[in-house]
């Protein structure tokens, strides 16, 4: 059954290609015919009863108001932010480098395999920081450097600074953390500088997928880099790369090492591997991970305790944002996780001890809250602030202190969490270190699935809320960078590669 037209690539070639998304045996395909390349049909999600529960969810449009390129040639033939764009920034990426300590197979920013070294300079990153807070209508608040390996630049910290300085409030960068392992004071001096996390790549709990993904046995790197963390309070995401029959039976482990050292880590973001075009088309479907078989995979390691329907897309807190917005006499929402409802899903996980049995409970938490009614009632309650502007406030609130509670089983919700406490300090008093009672117990447990020739979706990109800013003062969506953009932007940037130094 066909579900829409869209826009894809080749993937041998990388040409536009008209697609069609359709349903066939329980499965979402993709499927387009490249003139000189021929047929490609491959996974797009491998459940389409849970692709068509996060149909509930379409994010708003946020359009740019100030593109930073003309809306010339068909989508994704010009990516910058065009017009044709239909989100804001909510995280930027700057890739500070390509240069890197690893040689991981399964990276697609490697100096060594280009030839090359694409090394932004301190005032070009400072403009490209600038192009992402200077976008209108929502400055983006959230910054990642990212590589390459972002800590092999001697000044990594003065970048850390930058940003701060430009206005973001999150700063983080996506490292190996081999130099946060081996400089005892890298971790100190960045938390002194305002990195506000590490998006540490984490494939696994034994040698294994280390080896397999990177080459060599990095676990005690990970170890050493999340305990210097620690001990300067800087928080980790853990991020790992999910690749079938390599790492994907250990999501769970994973998921109770997070929990093993919460102290500071705070999430575990999974992405399934993306391909690239030099990947052999018969060797995709085998190794390709999706959403659906992740959540499931979870369901199963976990023995049931976080089942699939736990897990909802990004853009279902929409209605909470936008209401905590109103509640503060803005007109609308300010940046929002409005991406693509197929783009990503998450949860949030809580685990409490269990004496004797040697297991520990883990608690989702749409066991104790019922969310689905709370999103409903938050999009009621916005309409009534819409209509009558601050002056509903003072009765929205007393709505919301009455009906927050039925919405909850406090039968299920974990020991000493009074989660109706922390929402309504949250939604009523504008007390966002209310949080920091929430998050110091749970875990969000993520997975964003970024696309590659295979399975693009233009619809996916125009509601794309992760984009680079690269040095020509263009801004563009993730998955198109890494699928068409990247080498041509690094080779008008780069620079020649001096083996002896770098």
């Amino acid at each position: 059954m066909k579900i829409k037209d869209t826009k894809s690539l080749c993937p041998e070639c990388g040409k536009p290609l008209d697609a069609e998304v359709y349903d066939e045996d329980g499965k979402i395909l993709i499927k387009k015919t490249c003139d000189e390349h021929g047929e490609f049909i491959n996974t797009y999600w491998s459940d389409d009863e849970l692709y068509n529960r996060m149909e509930d969810f379409i994010p708003t449009v946020t359009k740019i108001e100030n593109p930073c390129v003309e809306d010339t040639g068909a989508c994704p033939s010009n990516c910058g932010l065009c017009s044709k764009h239909e989100t804001s920034t909510v995280l930027g990426l700057i890739d500070v480098t390509n240069r890197c300590n690893l040689r991981c197979p399964i990276c697609f920013a490697n100096a060594a395999v280009a030839g090359y070294k694409y090394e932004p300079t301190q005032d070009e990153i400072r403009q490209m920081l600038r192009n992402l807070r200077n976008l209108k209508p929502h400055p983006c608040p959230a910054i990642q450097f990212a590589g390459g390996e972002p800590t092999v630049r001697k000044d990594i910290v003065e970048l850390v600074k930058m940003a701060k300085e430009e206005g973001f409030t999150h700063v983080q960068i996506a490292t190996n953390g081999i130099r946060l392992a081996k400089r005892e004071n890298l971790a100190a001096e960045l938390k002194a500088a305002g990195l506000n996390t590490v998006y540490l790549a984490f494939d696994g709990v034994t040698p294994e997928p280390y080896i397999n993904n990177r080459g060599r046995d990095l676990l005690p790197d990970k170890i050493q880099a999340i305990e210097n963390c620690r001990k300067v309070g800087l928080g980790v995401v853990l991020v790992p790369t999910l690749v079938r029959g390599i790492n994907d039976h250990q999501i769970g482990e994973i998921i109770k090492f997070a929990f093993d050292h919460n102290e500071n880590i705070y999430g575990v973001n999974f992405q399934p591997v993306s391909f690239s075009g030099r990947t052999p088309s018969d060797h995709v479907e085998e190794q390709r991970i999706t959403i659906p078989d992740f959540v499931k995979t979870i369901e199963e390691e976990t023995d049931g305790q976080v089942p699939v329907s736990s897990f909802y897309p990004p853009s279902s807190v929409e209605p909470i944002a936008e209401f905590i917005s109103l509640l503060d006499g803005e007109e609308s929402s300010k940046v929002t996780l409005n991406c693509h409802e197929h783009c990503g899903i998450a949860t949030y996980v809580f685990r409490e001890k269990t004496e004797g049995s040697g297991k520990d409970k883990l608690i989702p938490i749409t066991d104790f809250i019922e969310v689905e009614d709370l999103f409903d009632k938050l999009k009621e309650y916005n309409e009534k602030l819409k209509r009558g502007k601050f002056g509903s406030r003072k009765r929205v609130l007393a709505g919301l202190t009455s009906h927050l509670p039925k919405m909850v089983h406090r039968s299920k919700t974990p020991k000493d969490l009074d989660i109706v406490k922390i929402l309504l300090n949250v939604f009523a008093k504008g007390d966002y270190d209310a949080l920091g009672d929430f998050s110091k117990d749970a875990m969000l447990i993520s997975c964003m699935h970024f696309m590659d020739p295979f399975n693009f979706d233009e619809d996916r990109v125009k509601k794309c809320v992760i984009h680079y800013a690269t040095p020509d003062g263009r801004i563009i969506p993730f998955c198109t960078m890494n699928s068409m953009y990247r080498e041509s932007v690094e080779k008008e940037f780069a620079q020649p590669l001096n083996q002896k130094s770098e």
